[in-house]
C-alpha cells in the first residue's frame, strides 16, 4: 500500500503511524533530504540543476525499490515512485525552482528553454518506466487530500500552485494505471481509523501509542537544511 499525496500532505508522518498501528512493516528508502547532501553537497534543493534533480530521482527510485523487493508479504510506503516522476514533470510546467514562478497565472507556464525540453523528454520516458513499476508492485494508495498548510522546513522549494498540480497529476496517473485508491482526509488519528476500516487491517496497538512511536520516529529525522549542515560540520 502506498500513501499517495502532494507535498506537505502528511504523508511521512501518516505512513509512519499506520506501520506502528497495524504492524505492517514500512518500507525505509531515503527522502529527498537525506539524498540531497551525497547528491548536490551543500545546496538546498531550490538551488539544484536540472541534472541534480534527475540524479536524485532515479536515485530514490532505485531505492524504494530495493526496500520494496524485500518485503513482498506486504508493505505500507511513504508514497511510490510515482512521487518523483510528477514532482519532475510538473517542473516543466513551473520552472526547476517553482518559486520563480510564482507571478505567473494558472493557464501560463515558464518559457521552454533547450534545457527544460530536454529535462521534460527525460522525465517523460522515467515516466513509463516509473509507472510499470508501480503497476506492478503496489495493490492499492491512500490519497491525501491537499489540505494541509505547507511545512516551513527549507526542504520544500515549491508553492500551492505547484502542489496543486502535483495533487492533480498523481490521481489522474492513479487513475491511467487503474490502481485502485481512497482518498482520506482529517486528523491523524481520524486518518489511521478510516484507512484500517477500508482495508480491514490489523490493528497492533491503540491509535494515541501509534501516533507516540510515530512522532518520536519523525524527530528523530535529520530536517536540516543544507546550510544548518555545512554550519554544524566547521
Amino acid at each position: 500500500m502506498g500513501i499517495s499525496g502532494t507535498y506537505s500532505s502528511g504523508k511521512t508522518i501518516t505512513g509512519m503511524a499506520l506501520s506502528h498501528y497495524t504492524g505492517i512493516p514500512r518500507t525505509r528508502a531515503k527522502t529527498m533530504r537525506e539524498i540531497l547532501p551525497e547528491a548536490a553537497p551543500g545546496k538546498a534543493l531550490e538551488e539544484c540543476t536540472a541534472a541534480e534533480l534527475l540524479q536524485m530521482i532515479v536515485v530514490r527510485h532505485v531505492d524504494r525499490a530495493v526496500h520494496e523487493s524485500r518485503l513482498w508479504d506486504g508493505f505500507i510506503s511513504d508514497g511510490s515512485s510515482l512521487q518523483e516522476w510528477i514532482y519532475g514533470a510538473v517542473r516543466v510546467t513551473v520552472g526547476i525552482n517553482p518559486n520563480d514562478s510564482v507571478h505567473l497565472s494558472d493557464l501560463e507556464s515558464v518559457e521552454k528553454t533547450p534545457e527544460l525540453a530536454f529535462f521534460e523528454e527525460v522525465m517523460a520516458q522515467l515516466g513509463h518506466a516509473f509507472k510499470r513499476h508501480v503497476k506492478a508492485t503496489f495493490d492499492a494508495f491512500v490519497h491525501l487530500p491537499n489540505e494541509l498548510p505547507l511545512a516551513e522546513d527549507g526542504h520544500r522549494p515549491v508553492n500551492e500552485r505547484f502542489r496543486s498540480l502535483s495533487d492533480e497529476h498523481l490521481r489522474a496517473t492513479l487513475t491511467e494505471l487503474g490502481i485502485p485508491y481512497h482518498v482520506v482526509g482529517g486528523t491523524l488519528p481520524e486518518r489511521l481509523r478510516r484507512i484500517t476500516e477500508i482495508f480491514d487491517l490489523p490493528v497492533a496497538r491503540d491509535v494515541d501509542s501509534a501516533i507516540a512511536l510515530a512522532e518520536a520516529e519523525y524527530a528523530a529525522m535529520d530536517v536540516r537544511v543544507e546550510t544548518e549542515r555545512a554550519t554544524a560540520s566547521v
